[in-house]
């Protein structure tokens, strides 16, 4: 029976695993290192979004579509953020509804600290583990997924999936 899906090959399945299993254990390496400074790769991923914006600022919805982590998780990661005195929110001065999240001076001292634990632990985890070689065809792979992600029109809208967390 012909089902129309074109099936993964041996060698395709054997890459795609290999990349499933090795981003995760990235990402568990990754907040690990940092979760013996304090923080979470998640906390520190979107501090250092915000480091790196003008004025230390963002609205949130900007900042979950560049984290790529939905509105509710970037809402919650900030809540906790703030609760440390890192982050402050404010309502959006170009309209009543949307909320600018803005990286305090405290926020911008703790980012400045946890960036030498996560730049070693990157450097640990990935650049030194690769050939110069295989860390520019890995950048310039993941780029052409991002690029195809992002120019897909049939990537479903999380708020037009009903089993998808908005």
């Amino acid at each position: 029976m012909e089902t129309g899906v074109r099936w993964l090959s041996e060698q395709e399945q054997r890459s795609w695993r290999a990349y499933l299993r090795a981003t995760r254990q990235l990402d568990a390496a990754l907040d690990r290192d940092l979760q013996c400074s304090g923080v979470s790769l998640s906390e520190y991923e979107l501090l250092s979004m915000l480091s790196e914006a003008d004025g230390g600022r963002l609205r949130m919805s900007a900042l979950a579509d560049l984290i790529v982590q939905s509105r509710s998780r970037v809402t919650h990661t900030a809540a906790r953020l703030e609760r440390r005195g890192w982050v402050r929110r404010t309502p959006a001065p170009d309209d009543g509804r949307g909320v600018v999240l803005e990286l305090t001076a405290d926020g911008l001292a703790a980012v400045e600290s946890f960036a030498t634990v996560h730049v070693e632990s990157v450097r640990r985890h990935l650049v030194d583990v690769l050939s110069a070689e295989q860390l520019n065809g890995l950048g310039a792979a993941l780029q052409a997924v991002s690029r195809a992600y992002e120019a897909d029109p049939d990537t479903p809208d999380p708020t037009e999936c009903p089993t998808m967390e908005p």
